[in-house]
């Protein structure tokens, strides 16, 4: 990592750090003020996904019950392992500590906030080196709002996992310049959530941190003494990683093993890959107009762009492309640093090389570099190498904020005749490359406006530069930090500023506030309310309606079939064709042994009411008159019920052993199989008392997140069948002692209750579930262990 400079006049003793996180603050607020006021609100992934989340979460505690599982989406799912979840966010899991209803702007504060904290942490880091301080406000400002952090702010834990980079990497360059124990620790904690994030960024941010450790020592006076030194600091942050991470990231593991997650191969990740035509985006912000309606969008991979150079086999939305940190730093990588060659300064040079390896990366497939980089470990769990934008821009912004610090110490490399030459040809080939693609798509009038404000963001960005350096040269370093300061901040407001994929009106999404009035959510909670019953708990489902619409059963406590996630239970989607998303009507998809809405897995999971986008025959067209019955017409939806919905709970005393595979292939049950009085097990039938028949009855007398409670009465015993997706971390009890929980009916949970009154307790335990399954993993022959 970047060696301090004890070569510079201003030591760290004189730094004015107090002046230039005020400066900071100010910056970010004005540059945050459009979320944080209200009136707009970060959209798409942000709300559909993860503010539910937030929201689920802030619930279950104020309701003194445990968010570790959910019955509110996939008809129930294990929270404590999905690392999109928010339970393992310190940011997010305050907040919903402290507010049992947060609104868009504490979701959307939170992950400004988290930012902030990241550029406040590199603020420091140009401070321990002594360099110059509107250096430090011109990497944070574009760490916090460049690139991918700008650009792709909708994907909460990504930017989280950005945030947490930018802090570690300040803790951990203490620990090793200081040999400290207690950074190395604090760094290794902070990285531990990083690592929490499991997503691509973190990984990535893993890789960088541990190149630049790796270099600093090597490039120490004395490489052995360096290393003898980081040894002890680099022990505690390994402990303190290990602390935070390493049960939620088993968690994680273990269920991976048994979810939709399909294996992710080198060609299938190449299909994420930034194609290089992006790089024109590092100067002008909105070339390809990815800010505008997505009609006008014509970058790779487009229609546009498809129909004049080719089928391109990307799968990019169009904001995974966007490389735009500010003219300022840009223009000084490309002068300064490339054709000057100060990025090979010995104190800078580690960054340089990170900041090319992953530009690599992120190039994916139109570089032989991803083929050598995708065997590194963990590289294949993720399908998007443009994922890397977001540490490349952080990385960037570093390279340019130091450039700018050498630049106002008058200690950067003067240009020869030769090398403004090269500049100018630089500047000039890249806007005749934009005008040239723009002219052959047939997008000139989207990309001239674009174009226009870079020329004005250069004119202003240059005059800018200038003014700062003659007050840096005269002594006055906070009035030159206060002009890069403005003058970026009105760069990034124009060019990274509100956005269709970063802001849109809060109302938008007024249906996933907990107060909402929704017409459509009020009718499915009176709805469920009335037909809910001792053995009976409805359930919804909601397809169709709108991009943010899955999880709003998170918001409104309404067992939903659906949801969207990336990481559901395999088996869930295997036996009823639950897909990530059901925004469009055709992303509802069905299975062989869920060919529709009506069929008798849709009524064992007691699926009731049905809201949809579209008149539901345009969803399930197997669907015959009389099948479901229509209810209402919302604003929104079309909502219908399904009478043959069977009770949540119910007790039989007839088992039979069945081959559960094959009928999740074949979609068919045993012949003449009623679940309303007999249970399929996946084992033989335990036995049984035997005794005179009698009236049997049995209530949920509590229904949490995490533990359900039954009273049961048979007069010769029988089986239970609780009609909640089974899952083998989820234990019962009978009366207070531990039962042999059951696999029922393919998808479901039973136990064997004993004649006469039972209190019937099953409880979700995660902790003492990932024990026995590590413990079964060790106990398995090497060959039979997943590689």
């Amino acid at each position: 990592m970047p060696e301090p400079d004890n070569t510079l006049p201003d030591s760290p003793g004189r730094w004015p750090l107090a002046s230039v996180c005020a400066i900071l603050f100010i910056a970010w607020l004005a540059l945050s003020w459009p979320w944080l006021s209200g009136s707009v609100t970060i959209p798409w992934d942000a709300k559909a996904h993860f503010h539910p989340q937030l929201q689920f979460l802030a619930d279950a505690w104020h309701k003194g019950l445990s968010p570790f599982w959910t019955p509110y989406v996939f008809s129930g799912s294990p929270q404590v392992a999905d690392p999109q979840s928010l339970i393992f966010s310190p940011t997010f899991a305050l907040i919903a500590a402290l507010n049992p209803a947060p609104d868009f702007r504490w979701s959307d504060g939170a992950l400004l906030g988290t930012l902030l904290l990241g550029a406040l942490a590199i603020v420091v880091i140009f401070r321990d080196r002594g360099w110059h301080p509107a250096g430090a406000v011109v990497t944070a400002l574009s760490f916090a709002f460049g690139a991918a952090a700008a650009w792709r702010i909708q994907h909460v834990g990504q930017v989280l996992s950005l945030g947490y980079f930018a802090i570690t990497l300040f803790l951990l360059s203490r620990a090793l310049e200081r040999g400290s124990i207690a950074y190395g620790l604090a760094a290794g904690i902070v990285s531990g959530f990083m690592v929490l994030g499991r997503d691509q960024v973190a990984l990535l941010g893993v890789y960088v941190l541990a190149g630049l450790t790796i270099a600093a020592i090597l490039m120490a006076r004395s490489p052995w003494r360096a290393f003898r030194a980081s040894l002890p600091p680099l022990i505690a942050g390994t402990l303190g990683a290990i602390l935070v991470a390493t049960i939620p990231i088993l968690l994680t593991a273990f269920i991976a093993q048994e979810s939709n997650r399909p294996v992710i191969d080198f060609v299938e990740a190449g299909k994420g890959s930034l194609h290089p035509a992006a790089l024109l985006t590092g100067l002008f912000a909105n070339l390809y107009g990815a800010a505008g309606p997505l009609d006008n969008f014509w970058g790779a991979p487009s229609p546009a762009w498809e129909a004049r150079f080719g089928p391109l086999s990307l799968f990019l939305a169009r904001n995974m492309s966007q490389l735009y940190l500010g003219l300022l730093p840009m223009g000084l990588i490309l002068t300064v640093g490339l054709v000057r060659g100060a990025l090979w300064r010995r104190e800078i040079a580690p960054l340089t090389v990170a900041a090319i390896i992953v530009l690599l990366f992120a190039l994916g497939r139109y570089t032989p570099a991803f083929r050598v980089l995708f065997e590194l470990p963990g590289i294949s769990f993720y399908r998007r190498p443009a994922d890397a934008l977001f540490i490349l821009g952080a990385l960037l912004a570093l390279l340019g904020g130091y450039l700018t610090h050498l630049v106002m110490t008058g200690t950067a490399p003067k240009a020869r005749p030769w090398q403004v030459g090269l500049e100018a040809l630089i500047f000039a080939g890249a806007l005749a490359l934009a005008l040239w693609l723009a002219w052959t798509v047939g997008r000139i009038p989207v990309a001239t406006m674009p174009l226009v404000v870079a020329a004005l963001c250069g004119i202003l960005s240059l005059g800018g530069l200038i003014a700062a350096r003659g007050l840096a040269g005269r002594g006055s370093a906070l009035a030159a930090t206060l002009v890069l300061a403005a003058t970026l901040t009105m760069d990034l407001s124009v060019n990274n500023g509100p956005s269709e994929s970063t802001a849109l009106p809060a109302q938008t999404y007024d249906v996933l506030r907990k107060d909402s009035s929704n017409d459509t959510i009020a009718l499915l909670k009176r709805e469920t309310a009335r037909t809910a019953a001792p053995d009976r708990r409805d359930r919804i489902e909601l397809a169709g309606i709108g991009f943010h619409w899955p999880n709003a059963s998170l918001v409104h406590d309404l067992d939903n079939t659906l949801g969207y996630n990336p990481l559901r239970l395999g088996l869930y989607t295997k036996a009823t064709g639950a897909g990530d998303h059901v925004a469009l009507p055709d992303q509802r998809t069905f299975s062989p042994l869920m060919p529709g809405y009506s069929s008798l897995l849709a009524d064992m999971l007691g699926l009731r009411f049905i809201a949809t986008g579209v008149p539901v025959e345009q969803i399930d067209k197997r669907l015959k008159p009389g099948d479901l019955r229509q209810i209402a017409r919302t604003q929104d939806a079309f909502v219908y019920e399904n009478p043959r919905a069977l009770p949540r709970v119910l007790l039989v005393t007839d088992a039979r052993k069945a081959d559960f595979d094959a009928i999740l292939k074949t979609g068919e049950w045993p012949q003449g199989f009623d679940p309303r009085r007999t249970v399929l097990l996946d084992r033989d039938p335990p036995p049984l008392p035997t005794g005179p028949l009698g009236p049997d009855s049995v209530a949920i007398r509590d229904y949490g997140t995490t533990t359900v409670t039954l009273a049961a009465e048979m007069a010769r015993g029988g089986y239970l069948v609780l009609n909640d997706v089974w899952h083998h971390w989820w234990q019962v009890e009978i009366d207070g002692q531990p039962a042999e929980l059951l696999r029922a009916n393919v998808l479901f949970r039973a136990v064997v209750v004993p004649p006469g009154k039972s209190t019937v307790r099953f409880v979700f335990r995660p902790l003492q579930g990932l024990w026995h399954d590590i413990g079964a993993y060790l106990r398995k022959p090497p060959a039979t262990q997943p590689g």
